[in-house]
């Protein structure tokens, strides 16, 4: 069993904090390890680690070649505040974090590969040293991942603020960005949420390649971009896997979760909006009685994720998502509950957000349009209400709605930025019952079945990874070592097939790992 475990190539991957960031680096893990046979130690930032996060990766049912690793956590009370933005707090427990991680990958036997998200780009120099390869995990789109590569220019070349600028900012060879849709970190260059983004994306040239959460149909024009475009060879960019989409395949089912599920059941097909905000989404508390009258006026059936509102941050939530203990009745509408029982669910806090739209009774999702979200409503077909509440959801929200077809946005008063209930209630029956709910749903369908192909086992990229496998692994690492290595090169060009793509990186790291023995 130990010579066995020896065997097979070992890689380590590290995700920065918030369950936007450790689903779709935790759902690469097992797929490495599912389909690729590889072992996988998943290094885990335990630092103010939520109860979702806890749940998530102490699940029973993980293979058993994945390893959770917890970093040592790490006191940053004298350096982090209450009112502190989420990506200074996050930036800095991530540093914090980090200062053990060359002993940690010295300690796993310095694994083949390390893969990182955008947060975590300190580990490049520590691999460096190590001689580890290191991959980024861009967790957001394709389109965002190119804006940032394009902004240390802009930052270069560009005086005072970008949302000063009289023109939509053109990244060369993708859809221009609307200065209102830029995301929140870049809209102020004097803050240090600014600063912080600036250094990570600034790193990205030195990662041995990037995965991306996507695939051809879904982002064709910024993927053809970073692979064809001057502007985008000349940085160089690092070659673009497109591996997507990975979303959360299952999760823990709770006795309360059993119930939302047996009451979605009792429903007609495609009936019920779901209305979740994420995993760290708030609303004011103006706004969320608006969204409550809504919902109510449209007479549409609901799940509504009600999570306590505030007025300080709609991302207040980010670093206690699944711990926060709250009783819906004491912020809904008075009478609320009462009224819309049988036709809407009120749920506290958390849901199960796959399996509610996974199920045929959900036909609509209003949602902050983060980027598992958007890709676990599209992989199941549902059409989006789009409501964006900060970092770069509103260009999602903009790229659904104007390029992809699957989302229509609510828009609010002029000069306003609350939402009114009769928008609301206008928007969710048309998404609902209307012609354009029919026209989304269709295309969000289309999309379902390109993203089951893009990952499917048994096309070509499947072929494509039995033909390197059989071939790479019955040469002698002595006489063709050249040849080996000339086909992981070949390996890491960009494929535009999912699997494919993830194929052939996993089977470089093989080849690194056969030649190393």
């Amino acid at each position: 069993m130990v010579v066995a475990e020896a065997m097979k190539p070992h890689v380590a991957v590290l995700p920065s904090p918030g369950m936007g960031h450790i689903i779709p680096l935790f759902e690469l893990a097992k797929r490495l390890v599912i389909h690729h046979g590889f072992r996988v130690s998943f290094l885990v930032i335990t630092t103010e680690a939520s109860a979702a996060q806890n749940q998530l990766l102490r699940s029973p049912t993980l293979p058993s070649d994945l390893n959770v690793v917890d970093l040592p956590p790490v006191d940053v009370s004298d350096l982090v505040s209450d009112d502190m933005p989420v990506l200074n707090h996050l930036c800095v427990i991530v540093q914090e974090s980090l200062r053990p991680l060359r002993s940690v990958l010295v300690n796993l036997n310095r694994p083949k590969a390390l893969v990182i998200d955008l947060f975590c780009t300190q580990a490049f120099e520590v691999c460096r040293e190590l001689s580890i390869p290191t991959y980024s995990f861009f967790t957001a789109s394709t389109a965002l991942f190119a804006f940032s590569l394009y902004l240390p220019t802009l930052d270069r070349e560009v005086e005072g603020e970008f949302v000063d600028l009289p023109e939509p900012v053109q990244v060369p060879g993708c859809k221009a960005i609307r200065t209102e849709d830029l995301l929140d970190q870049v809209r102020n260059r004097k803050i240090d949420e600014y600063k912080w983004y600036l250094l990570h994306v600034s790193r990205l040239p030195m990662a041995a390649g990037i995965f991306a959460n996507t695939w051809d149909d879904f982002e064709p024009v910024s993927l053809r971009a970073l692979r064809l475009n001057p502007f985008f060879q000349n940085i160089p960019t690092p070659p673009v896997h497109a591996i997507g989409p990975l979303i959360k395949e299952d999760e823990p089912v709770t006795e309360s979760d059993t119930e939302i599920l047996t009451w979605l059941d009792k429903q007609p097909s495609d009936s019920v909006l779901f209305v979740a905000l994420g995993s760290g989404g708030t609303l004011s508390c103006e706004q969320f009685t608006e969204l409550a009258w809504g919902l109510e006026m449209s007479q549409q059936r609901f799940i509504l994720v009600a999570r306590t509102p505030t007025d300080a941050s709609a991302s207040a939530a980010f670093f206690n998502v699944g711990s926060d203990v709250n009783d819906p009745v004491a912020y809904l509408p008075e009478g609320f509950v009462k009224r819309t029982e049988g036709v809407g669910l009120v749920v506290p806090s958390w849901a199960p957000q796959v399996a509610i739209l996974r199920h045929p009774s959900t036909g609509g999702f209003l949602s902050h349009c983060g980027w598992n979200s958007t890709l676990e409503s599209v992989v199941h077909g549902v059409p989006i209400i789009a409501w964006p509440l900060y970092s770069e959801q509103r260009m999602n929200a903009t790229m659904l709605t104007e390029e992809v077809g699957v989302a229509m946005k609510p828009v609010g008063g002029p000069g306003k930025k609350m939402i009114g209930r009769k928008e609301i209630e206008r928007v969710v029956r048309l998404v609902m019952e209307g012609e354009e709910g029919k026209v989304m749903r269709r295309r969000a369908t289309e999309l379902q079945e390109s993203a089951q192909k893009a990952l499917n086992d048994g096309g070509s990229s499947c072929d494509s990874l039995s033909r390197d496998t059989c071939v790479n692994y019955n040469l002698s690492c002595m006489t063709k070592r050249r040849e080996l290595q000339e086909t992981a090169r070949k390996a890491l060009n960009y494929s535009g097939l999912s699997y494919d793509s993830l194929s052939r990186v996993a089977n470089y790291w093989k080849f690194e790992h056969k030649l190393r023995r």
